[in-house]
C-alpha cells in the first residue's frame, strides 16, 4: 500500500464497467452491505481500513490450506460469535499460533451469524475445515470440555449454536510464504485484533499479503478465483472504488436466512430445517448470489417457485399458477396461501430495504419461470 488513498484498496480493485451488467449494480444494491472503505455517511470521508487478525486453528488451516474454495467459514464452536460491527469485504488475516506465530492466509469478510451447527454444515459442508459432520461435531465437544459418545439431553446439546463469520474469496499461503505475525502481537488475545492497513503493522502485513497473494496467482495462471492482486474484475460486478467480494453459496445462504428474520416469506415459519434461501434468477443463468436476488421459502414453496408453479410478483405478492391445479389435481393449501396473501397484502418482507427483492428479476421469474 503506497499511501493513505489505498483506503480504497488500490486501483487494482476497481472494476472495469460493463453496460451489460449495469442492471445488477443499481443504487438500492450497492447499500446491501457497509464495505470495506466506505464511508459510513454520505458527503463524509472514508473510514480508515482496517484489518483483522485472528488467531486460527491449525487443523483448520492445514484441511482447508490446499483447496481452491471461493468461501469458507471461520466459525466459533463457543457458538459466539465477534466483527459484528466490521466493514464487509475488509481483509481479515489467518495468524497460526504457537509455535508458527504466522500469517498463513487472507480473505475477505462476509456475512456474520450465529446459526445451529446442522445449517452451518449444509451451507458450507468442507468449507467449515473438517471432512465430515461428525469431525465438526467432535472439534465442538473437544472444545468445550464434553464427550461425543455422551447422549445429547437437550436440543442445544444435538444441534448446538456455531458462531459463524464467513471468509471470501480465500487464499492460503505455503509454508514458504507465510507472513511474520504483528510485532506487537500480544500472547493475551484470546481470539483476534484490528489493525489500521494504512501504517504500522497492519500496513506491512497487507502489503507482503497482497503480494504473495500475486505470487500465488502467478504460479496458478489466469483461470484461478484469486483477483486480489490484478484488476481482473468479477463479471458481474460494476465499478466501485472499495472491493466487493462476491458471496459464496454458503454466504448467500446465511445472508439471505439473517435478512427475513429466519421466516418464510409467504408463510411465516421459522423452523430452520424445513428453510431455504432460494434464488429468484437461478446462479447458473446470470444471477447473483446476492440478498436482493434471494427470498428465504419453506422448502416445498422453494421446489415450486423454481418448478415455476408459484412466483412472487414485482409488487411482492404470492401467486399460485393455475398449472399446479390442472396437472395435479390438487394444490389446495397452495392457493389458500395465495388468498391469505391477497388479505394481508404482500409477502413478509426484509426490514432493510436494501435486502428486498429486486423487482427486475421479480418480473424475470415471473415471465421466464412462472406458469402463468
Amino acid at each position: 500500500m503506497a499511501n493513505a488513498a489505498d483506503m480504497h484498496l488500490d486501483a487494482r480493485f476497481a472494476s472495469d464497467y460493463n453496460a451489460s451488467d449495469a442492471k445488477w449494480n443499481s443504487p438500492r444494491r450497492m447499500m446491501s452491505m457497509r464495505r470495506f472503505g466506505e464511508s459510513s455517511a454520505e458527503g463524509a470521508s472514508p473510514d480508515p481500513p482496517i484489518g483483522t487478525v485472528a488467531n486460527t486453528d491449525q487443523a483448520w488451516f492445514d484441511y482447508l490450506s490446499d483447496k481452491e474454495f471461493d468461501e469458507v467459514n471461520f466459525w466459533a464452536p463457543s457458538g459466539k460469535v465477534t466483527g459484528r460491527n466490521l466493514p464487509r469485504g475488509s481483509p481479515f488475516f489467518f495468524k497460526l499460533k504457537a509455535p508458527h506465530h504466522a500469517i498463513g492466509g487472507f480473505g475477505f469478510l462476509g456475512p456474520i451469524s450465529v446459526v445451529p451447527l446442522s445449517l452451518a454444515w449444509e451451507a458450507f459442508g468442507e468449507k467449515n475445515g473438517v471432512p465430515h459432520l461428525q469431525a465438526m461435531v467432535q472439534s465442538i465437544h473437544r472444545y468445550r470440555g464434553s464427550s461425543a459418545a455422551e447422549p445429547p439431553s437437550t436440543t442445544r446439546q444435538r444441534d448446538p449454536l456455531v458462531g459463524c463469520r464467513t471468509i471470501l474469496e480465500p487464499t492460503f499461503f505455503p509454508r514458504d510464504l507465510w507472513v511474520r505475525a504483528p510485532s506487537d502481537w500480544s500472547r493475551n488475545i484470546v481470539t483476534s485484533k484490528t489493525y489500521p492497513l494504512d501504517r504500522g503493522e497492519g500496513r506491512r502485513i497487507w502489503n507482503e499479503c497482497r503480494d504473495r497473494a500475486a505470487h500465488i496467482r502467478a504460479a496458478r495462471g489466469a483461470d484461478t478465483h484469486t483477483r486480489v492482486a490484478d484488476g481482473e474484475p468479477p463479471s458481474r460486478w460494476g465499478t466501485e472504488q472499495t472491493y466487493r467480494p462476491r458471496l459464496g453459496q454458503g454466504a448467500f445462504r446465511l445472508a439471505v436466512t439473517e435478512a427475513y428474520g429466519r421466516a418464510c416469506a409467504v408463510t411465516g415459519e421459522h423452523s430452520l430445517p424445513v428453510l431455504d434461501s432460494a434464488h429468484i434468477r437461478p446462479f447458473a443463468e446470470g444471477g447473483p448470489h446476492e440478498v436482493a436476488n434471494g427470498i428465504l421459502l419453506r422448502t416445498d414453496l422453494h421446489r415450486l417457485y423454481d418448478r415455476g408453479y408459484v412466483t412472487i410478483t414485482p409488487d411482492y405478492r404470492f401467486q399460485v399458477s393455475p398449472a399446479l391445479r390442472e396437472e395435479f389435481d390438487n394444490g389446495r393449501t397452495y392457493y389458500q396461501l395465495e388468498r391469505a396473501g391477497r388479505d394481508r397484502g404482500q409477502i413478509w418482507l426484509p426490514e432493510r430495504p436494501e435486502d428486498r427483492p429486486d423487482p427486475e428479476l421479480l418480473a424475470w421469474h415471473c415471465e421466464t419461470v412462472f406458469l402463468g
